[in-house]
């Protein structure tokens, strides 16, 4: 497959990823007002952890006997999707799903952005440049404009 044929792949996922957090919000955000914001993480990290199961069954396991290879630090990630849940839960019944994945999308692009200038955590290293600094600043102008 050609570079464009690639770059069209990563694109698609990438929205589909886009769309998934859209619908997940506010179904997470129901099942939060009617059951609580833990019982509702518990809720959708059960569901991804059976569907998760399921793949790595299908796909012969992958390599998850080399799971102690994985710097401790990185194991922890876990704890991270757990903060993001909790914190979407509580904000989306509040400010509504817009608001919500507005704020997402600005903090989450700005350290990003960092994230790839640095190249913390073995991503590539992308400087940051006029370009990059112009695009998070039109996304955080644009979660402005949206949360009004």
């Amino acid at each position: 497959m050609n570079n464009l044929g690639q770059s069209v792949i990563v694109i698609i996922v990438g929205l589909i990823g886009g769309l998934a957090v859209g619908i997940q919000g506010p179904l997470s955000g129901a099942i939060s007002a009617k059951l609580g914001p833990v019982s509702a993480s518990f809720i959708i990290h059960l569901g991804g952890l059976l569907v998760s199961g399921l793949l790595l069954v299908a796909l012969g396991g992958e390599n998850i006997k080399e799971w102690q290879s994985v710097p401790v630090p990185y194991l922890l990630a876990g704890i991270l999707g757990l903060i993001l849940y909790l914190t979407f839960n509580y904000t989306l019944p509040r400010i509504g799903a817009a608001n919500a994945i507005a704020l997402l999308v600005a903090a989450q692009s700005t350290l990003a952005m960092l994230i790839d200038h640095f190249g913390w955590f073995g991503v590539a290293q992308h400087s940051i440049d006029l370009t990059r600094m112009a695009g998070v600043v039109l996304l955080i102008g644009g979660a402005f404009l949206i949360s009004r």
